[in-house]
């Protein structure tokens, strides 16, 4: 008799680990109404990331929450970028905008951990960054903020590539 390999590792409690954590930033709950009554939607603001670097965030909207959900999920798996790190913080300070969000974004020493409110705490957990400092200095919208939290993540560059661009060595930049 013939068994399917995943079946026999799932009965000995051995799970597959997922590749990407999924974390729910907001979600929304909004209401239209029509001549029967109101009609519920939702929507819910997904991050994922795989904690090496590399993370990305969506919208799904739906009928359901579940749905809603998974369809976050979707969308952020397509919107995946991957960041430049320094060890276990980001190489230098820099401030994302995206339309009223910003936020500002320091390396730490380590043994700091996440200094973070929950939109950039969830961007900045799921990319795998385990000592930084954050502050929201406009808007606190959830969207905004996490839009505004990749854009300063997606612009960070390290010494090697700001080197290669500038057609310098590493030692004559870091002097």
């Amino acid at each position: 008799m013939a068994y399917n390999k995943d079946n026999r590792e799932n009965r000995r409690g051995e799970e597959p680990q997922p590749e990407f954590t999924e974390k729910l930033v907001s979600l929304n709950r909004v209401s239209k109404t029509v001549k029967g009554g109101r009609v519920m939607k939702f929507s819910a603001l997904m991050v994922v990331g795989d904690g090496k670097g590399r993370v990305g965030y969506g919208l799904g909207k739906a009928g359901e929450v579940s749905e809603a959900i998974r369809k976050g999920i979707d969308d952020a798996k397509k919107n995946i970028v991957t960041i430049t790190l320094d060890d276990n913080t980001i190489p230098h300070e820099i401030i994302g905008e995206f339309g009223a969000g910003r936020v500002l974004l320091k390396p730490a020493a380590p043994g700091t951990g996440v200094i973070a409110g929950g939109a950039v705490r969830a961007v900045v957990e799921a990319a795998g960054i385990k000592d930084i400092r954050t502050k929201c200095l406009r808007s606190n919208n959830p969207h905004n903020v996490v839009a505004a939290t990749m854009v300063g993540l997606r612009s960070l560059r390290n010494a090697e590539q700001v080197a290669a661009v500038r057609g310098k060595s590493v030692k004559e930049i870091t002097e």
